[in-house]
């Protein structure tokens, strides 16, 4: 059975897990209604992506 040979400090049990925190998602402003959608994401309020219409939206009232 393997056992570690020396105990890991902290500094190093702490460079391993700092990759693991959690990041908040990330948006980007639409330039012509200024919503709020993700990078690379089509915006489903318009259904535009990369300035072209890609999804037919229906209008709400």
């Amino acid at each position: 059975m393997a056992v570690p040979k020396r105990k890991v400090t902290k500094s190093k049990r702490d460079m391993r897990r700092a990759h693991d925190a959690l990041s908040a998602d990330a948006y980007v402003e639409d330039k012509v209604t200024g919503e709020l959608h993700r990078p690379h994401h089509i915006d489903l309020k318009t259904g535009m992506y990369k300035g072209k219409q890609v999804l037919k939206v229906k209008e709400r009232f």
